[in-house]
């Protein structure tokens, strides 16, 4: 019986239809920028495994860093106990983060990050006994899968089913140049109600909606009136972290900071499941009491994992090289000649890029959607070619791993350009 014979008979898969959808690849090997299947047929690995591979795959460093560590100590309770790994790692990460960042809370996932940082804002007013119990989002907002989370992301698409669970939101329409003065407007208006607790925000890029870009500079203004009307901020990095936007974080382009930022994904290079929510520490103050109910009674049975704390500590060590500088410099530049090459050839809708992100999103008669019908034949087409390239609807992507290679980035752009040539003419 072959691997996907199995598969399909014991696995649900993530965001995917099991009676319609195509059969998942069978992947035996991941080195560097390539997968293997089990036919042999290698695959370049064009969205970094879900986001997540930043440096490439069974990358040495952060392998030794993982099997040293487990000579050591595998798992302990970070509740009422410590470890090496989880100070070096909250240390080394509030200096690599802009400035004022003090507290680094610990959970296993970007969703469960983003559900921490929510409970922390809510906790934040209750313990000061101030009535803020509103939110600020931005349409088309994906911030993860757990109820918080969802209640702070696009209505409908995935989230239909649960919407009758959810705490209401507000939304602002998303900062494109020529809506930002209205956006910041509302913004305005809804804080003068006294009533907000946050905002909510991808920084820069909206991941799931389609990699929609926006500018710094409105962010600026937004932070500026939150600060303002006292509302927390918190900026939600889990996609654009770690180099994604051609500098460390996607707060790196802003003049202020937020009060909490959320982190994962590439931390671990994509190796191990982790979280953190980072605090400034007015956020961590406002949970010291006598009482104990005022701490933030939260956690998870692997908070704090030391093996993924050693991964992550390995992850840091490798960006601070300058090969790793170099290389997202190198596909920054890459993907802006590209852009260039193609920019007013096909019937695009939009073609844009932050840092390592390129977006090409192909007109449809349709509409943009994560749903349009041309996902599927670009799916098709690429898995054909050797790339595994998962389009965000007629949206199609990438933001591959940093040590990618120029010939490799010259495959992808042709074959891109070749799918261009067949639908978006």
């Amino acid at each position: 019986m072959s691997l996907v014979e199995r598969d399909q008979r014991v696995v649900w898969h993530p965001f995917t239809q099991a009676k319609t959808d195509k059969a998942p690849l069978p992947i035996v090997k991941a080195k560097n920028s390539v997968l293997t299947a089990e036919d042999g047929k290698e695959y370049i690995d064009c969205n970094s495994s879900w986001w997540v591979n930043v440096h490439g795959h069974g990358h040495p460093h952060i392998g030794k860093a993982i099997s040293d560590q487990f000579q050591e100590i595998d798992h302990i309770v970070l509740a009422g106990a410590t470890h090496p790994k989880v100070v070096e790692l909250a240390e080394r990460i509030v200096e690599v983060l802009p400035s004022d960042f003090t507290r680094v809370f610990y959970s296993d996932n970007g969703s469960t990050a983003v559900e921490v940082a929510i409970k922390m804002v809510m906790q934040y007013w209750f313990n000061k006994g101030i009535e803020k119990k509103r939110f600020l989002a931005l349409e088309g907002a994906y911030h993860g899968d757990t109820f918080g989370a969802m209640s702070l992301g696009q209505r409908g698409y995935f989230n239909k089913p649960f919407e009758a669970f959810f705490f209401e939101a507000d939304y602002l329409p998303f900062p494109s140049e020529d809506k930002e003065a209205e956006c910041l407007a509302k913004a305005e208006e809804l804080f003068k109600s006294g009533e907000f607790a946050g905002v909510i925000v991808e920084p820069l890029v909206q991941g799931s909606a389609g990699m929609q870009m926006y500018r710094p500079e409105f962010l600026n203004q937004l932070m500026k009136l939150a600060k303002q009307y006292d509302v927390l901020f918190i900026f939600d990095e889990v996609m654009t972290g770690w180099g994604r936007t051609g500098k460390m974080f996607a707060m790196n382009h802003c003049d202020d900071t937020p009060d909490i930022v959320c982190l994962s994904k590439g931390i671990t290079g994509g190796t191990l499941p982790l979280g953190l929510t980072v605090t400034k520490e007015h956020i961590f103050e406002a949970f010291l009491h006598d009482e104990k109910t005022k701490a933030l009674l939260h956690g998870h049975s692997y908070t704090g994992n030391p093996l993924a704390c050693a991964a992550a500590c390995a992850t840091l060590d490798i960006f601070e090289t300058k090969e790793s500088q170099d290389n997202i410099h190198r596909i920054c530049e890459k993907h802006a000649a590209f852009r260039a090459r193609i920019d007013g050839t096909y019937k695009l809708s939009d073609l844009r890029q932050c840092g390592t992100i390129l977006a090409v999103e192909i007109e449809v008669g349709e509409g943009s959607s994560y749903f349009a019908s041309i996902r599927e034949e670009a799916v098709e087409f690429f898995y054909d070619n050797g790339m595994l390239l998962r389009p965000l609807g007629n949206v199609l992507f990438l933001n591959p791993p940093y040590c990618t290679t120029n010939k490799q980035l010259d495959y992808c752009y042709d074959k891109i350009e070749e799918f261009l040539k067949m639908k978006a003419v």
